[in-house]
Formats: C-alpha cells, sequence, structure tokens
C-alpha cells in the first residue's frame, strides 16, 4: 500500500508541472496568478490556514500544524478545479473555462508530537492573449497585441514539532521552478511603419523558507489556537532576459528579481469538535520586492480571511449529521497596481466522510471578483474536488 501511494504521488507530481490554470489578462504583471495555496477543506472556509490546527486535514501553509497528525496515520490530499472566468470593459466582455489538477499533498508522522509534510502545488500562473486597436490621428491605425505563458511550480518539505504540550513549531523548504514568457507588439496598418515588438523570459530556480508557529489549548469542549507564520524577503534566482525582437538586441538582468517578505497571523476556535470559527490575516510586501531592478512596481498585498465549519455530530448515525458545511469569505489587495480595488472572494462547500476507506471528499464552490468600472472586470467561479485520505500505517501489530 505504502509503495502504490509513493508511485502516485511521483507520478501525479509529474503531470502537476505542466499545468497552467488561468486565462487572466491581469496574469501578464508581475509573476502573474498567484495562488495562496489553500487546500481540501480549508479552501471552503474562504482558505483559513494559519490559525487552523486539525489532526485530519493538511495544512501546508503553516509548517507548525503538521506535528497535529495522529501518530499512526499517513495522509495524502488531492484535488482538483474547474474554473470559469468571465471579463467585462467598455470594450465587450469575454468567457474562458480552464480544468486543471491542482496540487497534492503528503503527511504524515516521524515520532509522537513530530509531523512531516512533502507536496507540489503551484505558485504562480500566466496565461493570457488578446489586442487592442488604436490610431493616431487619421494615417497611423495600429494595433497592440500582447499574449503570455507559464507559471512557477513549487514543491516543499515540511517538518513540525511539538515543543511543550501548548507550543508547535515549524519549517517548510521550498524549491521553485518554472518559465514566465511575456511578449507585447505594436503593428501598424501602413506598410511604411515597421512593427515594434518585445518578449520577456523568465526562468526561476531557487528557494525559500517559510516559518511556523501555533499556541494551542483545549479545555472541556473548547480548543482555541494562535498560529504565526514569517518569510524573509530574498533576492530571486533564475534566468531573466529581455528581447527586442525588432533589432535583436538581447538584455540579460541579473540581480533584478526578489521575493516579499510575508507575515500572518490566524486564530481558530473549536467548540467539541462540531463547530469551528476562524479569522486570518497575512501581509506580503510586493512594494519592497525588485521586479525588472525596480523596487515599486508592484503593490503590497494584505488578505483578510473569516471562515465555519460545521459539524452535527461526528458519531451520529444520520449521514447529514456527519457530513461537514463550510462557508468562507475572503478580501485581499491585488498586488498589481492596474487591478485597482479589493479583490474578493466567497466560498461554500460540503465535505463527505466514507468511514470504511479514511476518506473524505471535499467540494468547494467559489465566486471571486477584481476590478473596478472604470477597469477591466473579472468575475470567475471555481468548482474543487478534492480527496482527503487517511490510513493507518504505523499501528503496532498484536499476536
Amino acid at each position: 500500500m505504502r509503495n502504490r501511494f509513493l508511485t502516485i504521488f511521483l507520478l501525479l507530481a509529474g503531470t502537476l508541472l505542466a499545468q497552467n490554470n488561468t486565462n487572466s489578462p491581469y496574469s501578464r504583471f508581475g509573476y502573474g496568478e498567484l495562488n495562496d495555496n489553500a487546500i481540501g477543506a480549508n479552501r471552503a472556509m474562504g482558505g483559513l490556514s494559519v490559525g487552523m490546527r486539525q489532526n485530519n486535514v493538511i495544512n501546508p501553509n503553516n509548517p507548525a500544524a503538521f506535528s497535529a497528525i495522529d501518530s499512526t496515520t499517513f495522509m495524502m490530499d488531492l484535488g482538483a478545479s474547474l474554473l470559469g472566468t468571465f471579463y467585462n470593459d467598455s470594450r465587450g466582455s469575454n468567457a474562458t473555462i480552464n480544468g486543471n489538477l491542482e496540487y497534492l499533498n503528503l503527511q504524515f508522522p516521524i515520532w509522537k508530537y513530530f509531523g512531516m509534510s512533502v507536496g507540489v502545488m503551484p505558485y504562480s500562473a500566466t496565461g493570457y492573449s488578446f489586442a487592442l486597436s488604436d490610431s493616431i490621428g487619421s494615417n497611423a491605425h495600429y494595433t497592440q497585441s500582447y499574449s503570455g505563458s507559464g507559471g512557477v511550480t513549487h514543491i516543499y518539505g515540511g517538518f513540525s514539532a511539538n515543543i511543550l504540550n501548548w507550543l508547535a513549531f515549524g519549517i517548510n523548504v521550498y524549491y521553485m521552478w518554472g518559465d514566465i514568457t511575456n511578449y507585447r507588439g505594436v503593428s501598424f496598418t501602413e506598410s511604411n511603419l515597421a512593427t515594434i515588438s518585445e518578449e520577456s523570459i523568465m526562468h526561476i530556480s531557487d528557494y525559500r523558507l517559510r516559518y511556523g508557529a501555533q499556541f494551542f489549548h483545549t479545555f472541556d469542549k473548547h480548543s482555541f489556537t494562535l498560529g504565526g507564520i514569517f518569510e524573509m524577503n530574498k533576492n530571486l534566482n533564475g534566468k531573466f532576459t529581455r528581447v527586442e525582437i525588432t533589432t535583436n538586441d538581447t538584455t540579460k538582468l541579473n540581480d533584478a528579481f526578489s521575493l516579499p517578505m510575508v507575515w500572518g497571523a490566524g486564530i481558530s476556535y473549536v467548540y467539541d469538535k462540531r463547530l469551528t470559527v476562524g479569522v486570518d490575516y497575512t501581509r506580503t510586501d510586493w512594494s519592497k520586492a525588485k521586479y525588472f531592478g525596480v523596487v515599486d512596481s508592484l503593490v503590497s498585498r494584505s488578505k483578510l480571511i473569516v471562515g465555519v465549519e460545521y459539524r452535527h455530530n461526528p458519531t451520529g448515525r444520520s449521514y447529514a449529521e456527519r457530513m461537514y458545511w463550510r462557508v468562507g469569505a475572503s478580501m485581499s489587495d491585488s498586488y498589481v497596481r492596474q487591478a485597482g480595488a479589493k479583490d474578493y472572494c466567497v466560498s461554500v462547500g460540503m465535505g463527505f466522510p466514507l468511514r470504511s476507506i479514511g476518506t473524505i471528499i471535499n467540494t468547494t464552490f467559489e465566486y471571486g471578483h477584481r476590478g473596478t468600472p472604470n477597469t477591466l472586470q473579472e468575475n470567475w467561479l471555481r468548482f474543487t474536488l478534492s480527496a482527503s485520505i487517511a490510513e493507518n500505517w504505523f499501528m503496532k501489530r498484536r499476536l
């Protein structure tokens, strides 16, 4: 059974590397459409993660949560999504649909009070193609063309330990890699005017670290968890080039990109293993990160999340009593200056436990909006289906 899980992990991890789950014009800015990496059950709660500590849910966003796993349990979480996006501006409207395998995560105990997790997830995705036509006077008609593709994937390995019976620390080591290509050109209808075009190519290959901590306490039927995460800003390694296609001039950009400092805090409350309520706040200092050598080309991003999960009776006879019911909402700044106002998202979902095989099938429906009436408005609907599989691998057999 263990070999079968590892084989599945390797095969599906390879499949994930080729995924691109966006068709957004906003993905031409920065490193593309960022993924917050909420998985499984927590995605239906708006993406709660920093203050969430559960023994039946993998939480890759806060590595301190890995030690919550039962000392005999191996877990795998696999998710796929279907995304429909609708665009609208003064020139008209458009719609696209994408479907992809999205993430794959494993978690297992190392020893009592020690947990570990590995997984592969998208960091960002770039995918767009559009054109705008205009004129200068009556003698120069032109078309601006924009297209881009690629993305960044990261694979992580994380470790967590309970230092005391109320305190846990953890660390994630991420390896990031991927290629992002952005093209823009101006072509003129008049044949006597030359086409002007430029292509930028980013090949990213680097690592980063995330630290996590959680304080937790349980008394009677009440449980509280307070969590925090932190990442240092760092220069981003890779190969970065900009090509003026018209003149065939190539510029290599060294030490021109960096990743931002990230910090976050979250708190959750659980009553009788039935009701969970949580709040997260994260801050990503993109305005201090270098992008093509410029420090202030991106915008710092704050994100606020609230979420609720309810389960009427974990041991109830009725299947509906044992189901998970979830709802969440989030509000965040876009790190893309051109996107303007806040990004909003609301989510609902259900978890269907399969008692006989230790699996929970999770469904999530999300609606999100970005942009203002004066910019390109983007509305999206996403359905995520995931399977959280748990098996007892480490039990001692009795003779």
